[in-house]
């Protein structure tokens, strides 16, 4: 089912990431949380690209077997970043082979992570390119993201809001957020998108914490904020890994339901290949696994 049929279904909608493992025991163990986290009938599940597009054969060879063995409709990553237009036509092209429709259109981190992007003069400069370049070669239904707290590169709220915009006309058919801990924020993008003439589906992007050190890490890689409460929070588990599990656990419940009550049509959590703090947050909310049907 594509994006687009998936969020006008009544109802709300789960949406589950992972990441290519770089170990055939990271891949078991993959396998283990899939089958733990489809109990909760996702809508889809989304696989990574990795920085610099660095883990591209085994991206769509995952989006292939989470397809095929688990019967999950998958959204498969996609970057400009250190790849020739020819190679981004030949994944797009290979992904519509292997019956994938949903694809998020990114522009992607640079090579390692961390530093300045420079495009490839053979390649493709914003994700705004890849979005027309997948309207152009296959019916893929098409995400790309949005940031609550503008993106960290943008000239401005306003710019980053217009370039938004620019790409659901395009033709993106939802916008999926990157991670934000301040609900506030999001409720704030999202009346901004809507005023400036956005009528596609804004699904929040979600991430349980799994330790204080990691999701210092991930605020400064991606350029959220770590709200003050959340920071007392944070520090008092510091050394603590499992608290700092548990802590993550309530604190995503109490952010998930604000956000269904604000009325967001699905959330997107962003598992880090773990199904422990998203089964605790979904059976938290009341959304419980459902036995299913053999075979």
């Amino acid at each position: 089912m594509k994006l687009r049929e998936i969020y006008a279904q009544p109802g709300f909608q789960l949406s589950f990431e992972f990441f290519p493992p770089k170990t055939e025991k990271g891949l078991a163990t993959l396998w283990r949380e899939i089958e733990c986290l489809r109990t909760y009938r996702p809508s889809f599940c989304s696989v990574t690209y990795g920085a610099g597009g660095g883990t591209r054969d085994s991206t769509v060879s995952l989006v292939d077997t989470i397809h095929r063995t688990y019967d999950l409709d998958v959204m498969c990553h996609l970057t400009v970043v250190n790849q020739s237009k020819d190679e981004v036509r030949g994944v797009l092209r290979e992904l519509a082979g292997r019956g994938i429709e949903n694809i998020i259109a990114l522009r992607g981190d640079p090579p390692g992570g961390t530093g300045e992007w420079v495009p490839r003069p053979d390649g493709f400069l914003y994700s705004v390119e890849l979005v027309r370049e997948a309207r152009a070669l296959g019916d893929f239904s098409i995400a790309v993201a949005g940031f609550p707290e503008t993106h960290p590169r943008a000239e401005s709220r306003e710019a980053d809001l217009r370039y938004l915009k620019e790409k659901v006309d395009a033709g993106a058919d939802a916008i999926i957020t990157q991670l934000f801990f301040d609900n506030e924020d999001f409720y704030r993008y999202a009346e901004d998108v809507a005023a400036v003439g956005v009528t596609v589906p804004v699904v929040p992007g979600v991430l349980p914490i799994q330790s204080t050190a990691q999701t210092r890490r991930f605020t400064a890689l991606c350029g959220s904020k770590i709200p003050e409460r959340l920071g007392r929070l944070l520090e008092g588990v510091a050394d603590d890994d499992e608290a700092a599990v548990a802590l993550g656990i309530d604190y995503a419940t109490d952010q998930c339901q604000g956000l269904i009550d604000f009325g967001v049509p699905a959330v997107h959590f962003y598992t880090l290949n773990k199904s422990r703090s998203v089964a605790g947050i979904l059976t938290n909310l009341g959304l419980v696994a459902e036995p299913l049907a053999a075979g």
